[in-house]
């Protein structure tokens, strides 16, 4: 059985994502980075680093949530999520780093600075360059799917998954993205996803 380490509210969202969208039989095991558990010792034999989420697949430990899926997908996605070429297999690390590099911390500083912290704890000063920045971003995706349906072509993917399961974000910290309609209507056929909707909190 599969067990996947974490809290849907959290970045474990990405994986449970994944599990649902490969239709696999696996555990959630609760296990929330606010109250110690993930400084257990017994969770620290899993994730040395202390964060949610961790995979466990067998004899497999796999953390970091877009390496886990970049996993789930590669071992039990062939011919749906996972690519058929090396060539488009390049893009979904491509566009899993980016996602990580570029897309998370300015989304993370306009997230935390307008909805997430206390409002005493807020720097509006950081959440307004965080904002400019994701213009050029989503700049970047727009131009990717003009033409197209997805990231890769017509078919949702594994890239799709993990970018739209980070820029999930933008929409919890409700940026407006008219601007960029075709990242808008991709993301909000990819969140309507049915897999989607069954890893949300």
């Amino acid at each position: 059985m599969i067990k996947l380490y974490g809290v849907p509210q959290s970045r474990a969202f990405r994986p449970l994502w994944m599990l649902h969208e490969l239709g696999l039989e696996f555990e959630n095991v609760p296990t929330h980075f606010a109250t110690g558990e993930t400084r257990s010792a017994e969770f620290l034999k899993l994730n040395p680093n202390g964060h949610i989420p961790v995979l466990v697949d067998g004899e497999t430990v796999i953390w970091e949530s877009l390496a886990i899926n970049l996993y789930l997908a590669r071992k039990y996605g062939s011919g749906r999520l996972w690519p058929a070429s090396v060539e488009d297999e390049g893009r979904t690390f491509q566009w899993t780093l980016w996602a990580q590099t570029e897309l998370e911390g300015p989304l993370l500083g306009v997230l935390m600075n307008r909805r997430v912290l206390p409002a005493e704890q807020r720097d509006e000063a950081v959440a307004v360059a965080s904002e400019a920045k994701l213009a050029g971003i989503f700049g970047v995706l727009e131009g990717a799917l003009r033409g197209r349906a997805h990231l890769l072509g017509e078919a949702f993917s594994a890239a799709d998954l993990n970018v739209a399961s980070v820029m999930t974000w933008a929409l919890l910290a409700r940026l407006d993205l008219a601007r960029w309609p075709q990242a808008a209507d991709w993301l909000r056929r990819c969140t309507g996803r049915p897999a989607a909707a069954k890893a949300r909190p």
